[in-house]
């Protein structure tokens, strides 16, 4: 993990990069390690300070940050870099309590900055972390309620020293270990002291409550191409999912979206809808599809050239539609 410093490097004095560390902290959530690796690696070198980050265009971060997902994390990221540049100097604070008070910065990451870049003995709970603490002490009360419990857990063990390399070896630990499905006790270095490994129910912890069954919304994207090549996209609003990214205009996204094309137009419906899931839902698109003369003026959104377009800084979802839609819309 390009952020870390080796337990003997910080021994011998090397400290963690704050910026990288709360960028990393960032991109994880509700985030796998392998996904984020290559984007925190990318966006620490086109913008190697948090004074680089505070000064960037808007767009130009959320095209790096697309295909990450959950892009109201991207939005915080810029607030918070403007704030720590406009009110501390481009200096992170180094208390839990001074970056809880950032944009975008919330207990945990507040609690995971703090340990991990400034050594404070900050109690770290994420979901490696609960799993390792719903087994040790064998707790069978179902997540989330059980989460005070499992906390209060985890802040009795967090020691005075090194809290930052405790705080990622027990999430080390988690992730490699201690895994959701077949955890590896014979190898644990707490195996002796697991009370859920010494009753047999190691695998069957932690319990969580039934999730409710997702439900799934539809929409109406259109898809149009000029006939010297530009793409129709617009911004979509700060507020809301995809905010402040790239797309194809379009309809709501509800039980039953209602048209709203961009302009009147010999609009053909393709044959394949783009399909994503979300946190709360599942979404389908009916993709609609024109080729347009120049000239053609839409109420939404804006004709970029080839030149201008690139699919890669479209959001997932909507690169899914880019994928199905272009082979219909290319040149002849």
């Amino acid at each position: 993990m390009p952020w870390r410093v080796p337990p003997a490097d910080r021994k011998a004095g090397v400290l963690p990069d704050p910026y990288a560390v709360w960028m990393s902290e960032v991109m994880l959530q509700q985030t796998t390690v392998a996904a984020v690796r290559d984007y925190h690696r990318k966006f620490m070198t086109i913008w190697p300070g948090v004074g680089d980050l505070a000064a960037a265009d808007d767009a130009d971060v959320m095209a790096a940050w697309a295909g990450l997902g959950y892009y109201a994390r991207a939005r915080n990221l810029l607030k918070c870099a403007r704030a720590v540049v406009a009110d501390y100097d481009g200096v992170f604070p180094d208390t839990y309590d001074a970056l809880l008070k950032l944009p975008g910065i919330g207990p945990y990451t507040a609690a995971a900055v703090a340990a991990i870049a400034f050594d404070r003995p900050e109690t770290v709970v994420d979901g490696n972390v609960e799993r390792v603490m719903a087994r040790l002490y064998d707790i069978h009360a179902p997540l989330p309620g059980s989460k005070a419990e499992l906390t209060a857990r985890a802040a009795e063990l967090t020691p005075q020293t090194r809290p930052g390399d405790y705080a990622q070896a027990v999430m080390d630990l988690g992730a490699t270990i201690c895994t959701p499905r077949s955890p590896a006790c014979g190898i644990c270095p707490w195996r002796d002291d697991c009370a859920a490994r010494i009753a047999g129910t190691a695998a069957d912890l932690p319990k969580k409550t039934p999730k409710k069954k997702t439900p799934t919304r539809f929409g109406i994207v259109y898809v149009a191409r000029r006939e010297d090549g530009a793409w129709l996209l617009e911004t979509r609003p700060e507020k809301g999912l995809l905010g402040g990214m790239l797309g194809w205009p379009g309809s709501d996204w509800s039980d039953d979206p209602a048209p709203e094309p961009p302009f009147e137009a010999e609009w053909t419906a393709l044959g394949e809808e783009a399909r994503h899931t979300f946190t709360h839902f599942h979404l389908r698109l009916k993709i609609m599809t024109a080729k347009v003369a120049l000239g053609t003026k839409p109420a939404r959104g804006e004709f970029l050239s080839q030149g201008k377009f690139n699919p890669t800084a479209l959001p997932t979802v909507m690169r899914k539609v880019f994928d199905l839609a272009h082979m219909t819309l290319r040149d002849d």
